[in-house]
């Protein structure tokens, strides 16, 4: 198949990507990649907030921090991207990151198996560590070396399936195929979870006062009483 075979099916919203370096925002969120080293995490991520890509990016020492700002309907929002390394020797150092991370982008390279098995160890440290309510993005990352492919596209379907995880698409960081969409779409299912969270607050401001309400009548409804006796 070939990359234009495979969109991401976008929620409807109006949105605006903004700058990098825009600093106004209503709402933020912290976000953590995630996936063995030499994945293409930072180059992915460099190409999504900055359209910029490099053969020669050298492995993360640690972690790397970008931003994604967007505005979806009447709010921006702000995506603290925490981009870390993927070395066995830093591994103690990355469960850092897990906590009060918003969503996890788990990133493994379509042309090599080694990296798809260990999308295993990385959930699951991750929900060790992390928030029960995570969101989880599976990202199977390279996908211009399709003549090298060894990870079939069925393949991370079926385990972004079984794992019942947010989202799983192909991506390309060399020709930014998929890239920025990662994030619009991250931004996206927060927004959701931001409606949804109003919405309840909003019900339940709206019970409080019909109970305060009630309660107000009932005691002048008391009061008319005792003085009628």
């Amino acid at each position: 198949m070939t990359e234009v075979d495979q969109p991401i099916q976008s929620k409807e919203y109006k949105y605006e990507v903004l700058p990098d370096d825009y600093t106004q925002y209503d709402l933020s969120y912290k976000l953590i990649v995630i996936g063995d080293s030499g994945v293409g995490k930072s180059c992915l991520t460099n190409k999504a907030t900055k359209n910029i890509f490099s053969e020669s990016y050298n492995a993360t020492v640690g972690f790397e921090f970008f931003t994604f700002n967007i505005k979806i309907n009447d709010k921006i929002l702000k995506l603290q991207i925490w981009d870390t390394c993927g070395q066995e020797l830093y591994r103690s150092l990355i469960t850092n990151f897990y906590r009060n991370s918003s969503l996890a982008i788990m990133v493994y390279s379509i042309n090599n198996k080694e990296t798809f098995e260990n999308i295993d160890i990385w959930l699951k440290e991750l929900r060790l560590h992390s928030s029960p309510d995570v969101k989880v993005f599976l990202i199977g990352n390279k996908v211009d070396l399709e003549s090298e492919r060894v990870i079939n596209r069925a393949d991370g379907e079926k385990y972004s399936n079984d794992n019942k995880l947010n989202l799983f698409c192909e991506t390309s960081a060399k020709t930014g195929f998929n890239a920025q969409k990662i994030f619009i779409e991250a931004s996206k299912l927060l927004y959701e979870d931001y409606l949804k969270y109003k919405d309840n607050d909003d019900k339940r401001n709206d019970n409080y006062n019909l109970e305060w309400n009630n309660k107000n009548s009932q005691d002048k409804n008391n009061k008319k009483r005792k003085k009628c006796c």
